[in-house]
């Protein structure tokens, strides 16, 4: 049995955490741990958030909840997430949504900005990092 995952989060000022509240995130990974750790620090941090861990889910989830922010794992269970990404700035409908891409392997990271996405977080991710990235796409 895995040992739980310590979070410490990053303070916001209640003007900050109230100006996120109106921002939904999707997060894509299939790994729940993660998906779990994003989900409790994203909320804490003032976001509206949904996840998955199938990229078979990916299209109809932006469909129904039409996020302002996707955090995409690269490597899903049988899918590229470098594919999804692809996808994603390709279509009309959803080329202006920034994508964040995680990844185990940061030297893919130049892949990465090749295939349309607006930034990239090395895992294990530094939170503050994590915030600012996702602060930065949103105001952007």
């Amino acid at each position: 049995m895995s040992p739980p995952l310590a979070v410490v989060y990053p303070s916001q000022s209640e003007g900050d955490q109230q100006k996120a509240l109106s921002k939904k995130i999707l997060v894509v990974d299939d790994d729940l741990a993660i998906i779990d750790a994003l989900e409790e620090l994203l909320k804490y941090s003032g976001y509206d958030v949904q996840s998955t861990p199938n990229a078979e889910e990916v299209y109809d989830r932006i469909a129904s909840y039409q996020p302002d922010l996707i955090l995409l794992d690269v490597m899903l269970s049988g899918t590229d997430g470098r594919d999804i990404c692809r996808q994603l700035k390709n279509s009309t409908a959803t080329s202006t949504i920034p994508v964040i891409m995680v990844s185990a392997t940061p030297s893919i990271s130049q892949t990465i900005l090749e295939v349309g996405a607006n930034d990239f977080v090395p895992k294990p991710f530094d939170i503050f990092s994590l915030i600012q990235k996702i602060e930065r796409q949103l105001t952007a």
